[in-house]
């Protein structure tokens, strides 16, 4: 099993591009199953998560080419399969998103529950509520949801009661082939799913109230292809910048819309750092100083992301003070603080926050990693710490960060795999 190997007291410099957005990628790629034509996707993220998929849409019986400027072409106009099968879902999440699409365009799917990091009970439920208010009978079946429409999915209006991107992103593109118009309230409002919803205007889809809170789709017959780009990924940008905050370093991320990291930046200036911003770029500069300890609270978009809140612990870590961070997503998502106190961070549990009191330094340590943005909030930590750092079970990271120990290399980090 590879593992990471990391040498502290680095400090970081320079800069980096990000990729596209992981959590953009997963739902466009799927909602390609929508279209009766070839569609050209760019800057689509080289992850374990993204193969997954393809592997997924190659097995539903998609044609995909990947082109010599690394596009990707998919032609899923002849599904032959509505199934989609345990092996290939079951460490992946948002594989469930297929659930939506084939419903929509084939009248029926067949698709295992989904398995994915251990953060959390994460339910299906409000999935297939939606499902369901579009007209679709649903029956669980030996871990499958097996649903069906007789003829076209009809619109609906569906309130979600809890925040869900996935359940947003999967009732969204089921409705877009429904006859008649679909309301929904309750809608995230994350980059990444209006991101969806724009591919899927791309694709033909009417859909308006992107980016608010209340989505209107009204369905039609057919989507047609396109050539789509896929957003930066916010998350991974967050996370070399916090990198660079916690090491007392100057560096800047390119490829990125800062306007998706608004309470993060804020956030990162508070703490001490001096933040710069062009249209695509974002510079953080420490000037060599530590950071400040600042307390954060996570929630849905716009509130600072859950997807960053190990990362930001990381930092706390080793900042000047005290503060408390909470977690208001998940319920299972500080099992990275049990790693970080065997490399002397001084961290207090209380049910869903953790306090953390700020040290000049950590120590290197053999530490393991639980979950996707856990391992990130290691490679962090181990980055500030004095002596060798061990990461194993890293093939949590390759699910979310492309080319992280190359990127991490060239702002000066010793990292190595092995």
């Amino acid at each position: 099993m590879n593992k990471l190997v990391i040498g502290g007291a680095a400090v970081l410099e320079g800069s980096i591009n990000i990729s596209g957005a992981k959590n953009s990628a997963l739902p466009i790629l799927l909602a390609t199953v929508l279209s009766s034509e070839k569609i050209t996707l760019r800057n689509v993220p080289i992850l374990k998560d993204t193969t997954t998929v393809l592997e997924l849409l190659n097995k539903l019986g998609a044609d995909i080419t990947i082109s010599e400027d690394s596009s990707l072409e998919i032609d899923a106009s002849k599904i032959k399969s509505v199934r989609a099968d345990y092996d290939l879902v079951k460490t992946m999440r948002a594989s469930i998103l297929v659930l939506g699409p084939l419903l929509a365009k084939y009248g029926s799917a067949y698709v295992s529950l989904p398995g994915g990091c251990a953060i959390g009970s994460r339910p299906v439920d409000l999935h297939l509520f939606g499902m369901e208010k579009l007209g679709a009978d649903i029956t669980l079946n030996e871990g499958y949801v097996d649903a069906s429409v007789s003829g076209r999915l009809t619109g609906g209006n569906v309130n979600l009661d809890v925040v869900s991107v996935g359940a947003t992103e999967n009732i969204m593109m089921a409705a877009t082939l429904a006859e008649g118009t679909t309301v929904i309230d309750g809608a995230a409002t994350e980059p990444e799913v209006s991101d969806l919803a724009n591919f899927l205007v791309a694709m033909g889809a009417k859909i308006s109230g992107i980016g608010s809170s209340r989505l209107v789709v009204e369905g039609v017959k057919s989507l047609h292809g396109c050539d789509y780009s896929v957003i930066p990924d916010r998350i991974e940008a967050g996370t070399y910048l916090i990198a660079a905050a916690m090491t007392r370093g100057k560096v800047t991320v390119k490829n990125v819309n800062p306007g998706h990291l608004d309470i993060v930046l804020d956030m990162l200036s508070d703490v001490g750092a001096a933040i710069n911003c062009t249209s695509d770029t974002i510079t953080l500069d420490m000037q060599g100083r530590r950071p400040l300890a600042k307390s954060i609270s996570t929630g849905p978009y716009p509130y600072f992301p859950t997807d960053l809140q190990a990362q930001w612990v990381a930092l706390s870590t080793v900042s000047s003070g005290s503060c408390l961070i909470e977690e208001n997503i998940f319920e299972n998502r500080f099992m990275h603080v049990h790693e970080m106190k065997r490399m002397g961070a001084d961290i207090r549990l209380q049910g869903n926050s953790v306090e953390v009191f700020g040290r000049e330094s950590l120590s290197g340590a053999k530490v393991m990693a639980t979950d996707l943005r856990a391992s990130a909030s290691l490679v962090l930590a181990a980055l500030v710490a004095n002596g060798e750092t061990t990461i194993d079970r890293i093939y949590h990271i390759d699910r979310g960060y492309t080319y992280l120990e190359e990127k991490f290399m060239s702002l000066g980090a010793v990292i190595k795999r092995i």
